[in-house]
């Protein structure tokens, strides 16, 4: 079901907000089908403008190029995340319950039913977990993270380092383990559906109950919680 929600994320990621104008609503909805089919590698603003039937210039009307297309789309699945994680976690006091609520959250965020209709939130996930490195494995990283544009995923490590340090407020690695389960959720899935030997989950159909185990799994060991 979709829904009309929108997302506050850096200017400095476009020109022109694309959640506010039906051309860029088209222009996201499109870029995660292109992205997701060819690969960041073979994608391109030209392709992008074929298949919306319009032209590069009105793409450049709101984005400066691909590369901040990418990270618009990594960011805005981030703050997708960072609201589920508010939603959900409502009238929940216990502070593991809330680790597992988050790690549920995180795990099992493409699964809402509750987005944009032009959010292919399935394609988007995808593009996360194969994509994602590529947003700030750059020579601009620095710059980009100064301007502000990786936000929403540092927002969603604290909020589990303040659930970490409210459970073991000893443990001496708290963003450590934020950045490790972050990246557990997209890498072990990658590994689960393209390189096998080098995790112990499966993932099939969108079932992500092996990875949010594993996930949990992690946090209570390295916080030295009993396990449910």
């Amino acid at each position: 079901m979709g829904v009309d929600v929108q997302l506050g994320l850096n200017k400095g990621l476009f020109h022109r907000d694309p959640q506010e104008t039906t051309l860029g609503k088209k222009i996201i909805e499109s870029s995660i089908i292109l992205i997701e089919d060819l690969g960041f590698e073979d994608f391109t603003f030209r392709k992008l403008a074929k298949e919306i039937g319009s032209t590069e210039a009105s793409i450049y009307r709101y984005f400066e190029n691909k590369h901040l297309l990418l990270v618009f789309l990594i960011s805005w699945y981030n703050e997708w995340v960072n609201y589920l994680l508010e939603i959900n976690s409502r009238n929940i006091f216990d502070s593991i319950s809330k680790l597992e609520t988050a790690i549920d959250s995180i795990a099992d965020a493409s699964l809402d039913l509750y987005t944009p209709s032009y959010i292919n939130m399935q394609l988007l996930h995808h593009i996360v977990i194969t994509e994602s490195t590529k947003a700030y494995h750059t020579k601009r990283v620095d710059k980009e993270n100064q301007e502000g544009l990786f936000l929403p995923v540092k927002i969603l490590a604290e909020k589990l380092v303040a659930l970490f340090e409210e459970i073991n407020p000893d443990y001496p690695y708290p963003r450590l383990l934020a950045s490790t389960l972050l990246e557990m959720a997209n890498s072990q899935v990658f590994y689960a559906q393209h390189l096998k030997r080098l995790t112990d989950i499966e993932v099939e159909k969108e079932d992500y109950s092996q990875l949010k185990r594993a996930m949990k799994h992690t946090a209570f060991k390295l916080l030295g919680i009993e396990e449910m």
